[in-house]
This record gives structure tokens, sequence and C-alpha cells, in this order.
């Protein structure tokens, strides 16, 4: 009991403290920041903007306009596309199109090298029309031009006999001009004047034509017989005359033996047709009529006895054994207008012996179908013989879409039916040069 009496030991004073960090906010891991991405080569951005906006050679040009638009990397390379080809049809087209290529600017020189198709139109009915100096300009701007398209119209005024569509020639200095430009290869000229001196002056420009397309007025006789013969080498002509010039023309014209492409959109005169297959029959690639309905007319085609592609857009029955069974082993493509009335069996048996995908072979087939022709009974025959035989058949409905998609792009080849490409636009820009 004392024990539990004894007294308490005396309490200790201890200093203690207690010193408690707060523990620090842990910071999230940021990922790292991704570095940018690595700009495109300049050549493949064109490229991949060529496949998609030109597929088939021809510009696509609204969609080249937005990709123009899209980025600073994709701006040159669409308007590159779109300066391959060029239409002036007015001089305020014109004042554009000369500031968009100014030399003096290294956009400006890469737009002038890239145009190789020019388009332009002389109305003198247009007060603010196309001038032919301003012409000149533009065309002496393009150092790579290479298929020019002309149309002149002359200024419309009436008198007591007739319609008058007068136009005054190129003058000394837009010769001159032109003459100090590019040497053009392929010349589409388009006449609606009373000037039949325009087309000679042309010629006399640009002696460098491989190809030649004239429409319109018809140009009148060599002014003399003993004026030198054109001095260029065509191999492609094509001619759209409500009359066709005069055989002493065509022979001044036509004087060498490089004629491989005959092309006629309204049908010739007897005579003219087969002068010209007199003289150039043995070298013809191929030969577009819009109608052979004559033995004649069959004759001259079998006297093309190296031809490659054969085009006629009305074949009569009575002479369509004689030209389909005398076709030449070298045709690849043959195009042709058919109607009720066409015998089709003829092109069906054409198939069957001469159809394939290899060596000496039929490989083409081209069908402009008109007056019921889509409902011939032999044409699903046809259809499975191509089909059997790995012939291509095309068949279309419209002339207009006829005539344009078996043109193609004028450059010299060996392959028909000819196409619009890509290739052929490198060609065209790597074929021209400046005098």
């Amino acid at each position: 009991m004392g024990f539990f009496a004894a007294p308490a030991p005396p309490a200790v004073a201890c200093d203690v403290s207690f010193h408690l960090p707060t523990p620090r906010a842990t910071s999230r891991l940021r990922p790292p920041r991704p570095s940018s991405p690595l700009p495109l080569p300049p050549e493949l951005v064109l490229s991949i903007i060529e496949h998609a906006a030109c597929p088939d050679g021809t510009p696509h040009q609204t969609l080249l306009c937005h990709c123009a638009l899209v980025c600073k990397a994709w701006s040159l390379a669409a308007q590159k596309l779109l300066f391959t080809s060029v239409s002036l049809r007015s001089q305020r087209a014109c004042d554009a199109f000369l500031a968009a290529t100014d030399p003096c600017t290294p956009k400006g020189r890469t737009l002038r090298d890239a145009v190789v198709r020019l388009s332009a139109v002389i109305d003198h009915n247009q007060p603010r029309g196309l001038s032919q100096h301003a012409l000149a300009v533009a065309v002496s701007r393009c150092a790579r031009l290479y298929d020019l398209t002309l149309s002149l119209y002359g200024r419309a005024c009436s008198t007591t006999q007739r319609m008058r569509r007068p136009a005054p020639s190129f003058d000394d200095w837009t010769l001159s001009q032109l003459l100090a430009g590019p040497r053009i290869s392929s010349l589409q000229f388009t006449n609606w004047s009373d000037n039949s001196h325009a087309l000679a002056q042309l010629l006399a420009v640009w002696p460098s034509l491989h190809s030649l397309s004239i429409t319109g007025t018809t140009p009148p006789e060599p002014p003399s017989p003993f004026l030198s013969p054109f001095p260029g080498i065509l191999s492609s002509l094509r001619m759209n005359f409500q009359s066709l010039p005069s055989l002493e023309f065509l022979n001044w014209l036509t004087h060498t033996a490089a004629l491989r492409i005959l092309e006629f959109e309204r049908e010739p005169p007897t005579q003219v047709l087969q002068a010209l297959v007199d003289a150039h029959g043995a070298g013809i690639h191929s030969l577009a009529l819009p109608a052979c309905t004559q033995h004649e007319h069959a004759r001259a085609v079998q006297r093309c006895t190296q031809l490659r592609e054969l085009r006629i857009e009305s074949l009569g029955p009575c002479v369509a054994a004689r030209v389909l069974r005398a076709l030449p082993a070298s045709v690849r493509h043959v195009a042709l207008g058919v109607d009720m009335n066409t015998p089709l069996q003829l092109l069906v048996d054409l198939v069957k012996v001469r159809g394939g995908e290899q060596g000496e072979a039929l490989r083409v087939l081209t069908l402009y179908t008109m007056n019921g022709g889509e409902k011939h009974v032999l044409l699903n025959p046809l259809k499975m013989a191509c089909a059997v035989k790995g012939v291509q058949m095309r068949v279309v409905g419209d002339v207009g879409t006829f005539r344009e998609q078996l043109r193609g792009d004028p450059v010299p080849t060996w392959s028909f039916p000819r196409v619009k490409s890509l290739s052929n636009i490198y060609i065209m820009r790597s074929g021209s040069s400046v005098s």
C-alpha cells in the first residue's frame, strides 16, 4: 500500500517539434512535341497535281484553280499546269497574260515557259478585241510554244451584192515579231474573213510547221508558177473548206513525200482526193473522210497501202465491202459511222480475222451511231466478237465527240488512235525552239 502511495517522479519538459514537409505536386508528363513534317519536293507535288487534274492530257481548269489556292507549295505547280494551255479572246485577257508572264520576275519566266498551246481570236467586230500587234507580243513571249490556234474574223459590212468581211493583212511589224518568236510546230488557222492572203503570210513565218489545220476562206493559188515550194515538211494536214483549194496550191503545200495524216471534214472532190493519194498514198498512215459513197473514193482508200487508221463517218453500203475487205494488214484502228443500213457483218468478219492484242492486228474499233444505229441488230454480236478477240470497242453518239476523240495531240506518232496525254505535253514542251 505504501508502494502505491509513493510520490510520482517529477515531469521533465522536452522540447519536441515536428516538421512535416508537404509533398510537391507531381508535374504531368507532356508528350514530346512532334517535329514539323518535311515538305514534299516540288517535283512530287507537280506530279500529283498533274495526274489528278490532267488525266487525259487536258488540264481541268476549275480543279487547277482550286489547287492553286490550297497553299503556297501547291500554287506555282497548279499555275504551271493552268498556263499549259492559254486562250486569248480580248485585249484585256492579253494584258493580264503579259503581266503574269513578265520575264523580269522568276515566276513570270516560269509561267512563260509553261505555255505550249495558245488559242487566240482576232475579231474586228469587237470594240476591245485582240489586235494583231498584241497577238505578236503574246506569241513572242511564249518561248516553248508548240501549237497555235488562231481564228480571224473580218468586220461585217453589207453591200448591195453580198455580205463582206474585210480584214487587214498582217503588217510588217507583226510579221517581224512573229519571226523573232518561237518556231511553232502546229498551226490551226480558221479564217472567216475575206482576206485570203493571211494563210500565206503565216506559212512564210513558220516553215517549221509539221502539222497544219486550215478552215474557212479558200486560199488563193500560188501567185507564180515559179514560186519556190513551201519550205516546211508537213506530216499532218486537215482541211475544212466549202470549196477546196486548187491542186496547184495543194501541190505547193505538200510537195514533199512526208504526209502521214490526211483529214477532210467536208467531202473532197474526186479529182483532189485522187491527186493527193497518187502523190502520198504509199506513205499515208491515217485517212479521214466525212463520206465514202463512190467507187472512186473506195479506190483512193485502197491505194493507201500503209494505213494504220481509217476514219469514215458515212460509209455507203455499195462500197463497204470493197473498202473493209481490202484494208491492209497494217491497220490498227477503224472508226466508222453506223446507221440502220450499215453492213455490220463486214465489221464482225474483220474483227474475227484481224482482231488481236499483239502483233499485226486490229486493236481499236470506234463507232459513231446515228439515225438509229444504236439499235442495229448486229451491234451486240460485234461487241461479243471484239470481247473475244481483245479489240477495244468504243461507241459514241455525237459527231463532235467522235471527231475530237480521234484527233489527239499534234505530235508525231506511229500509234493510232492518237490520244491526248501528259507525255505529249512534255514532248511539246521540249519540241519547240526559238529562232
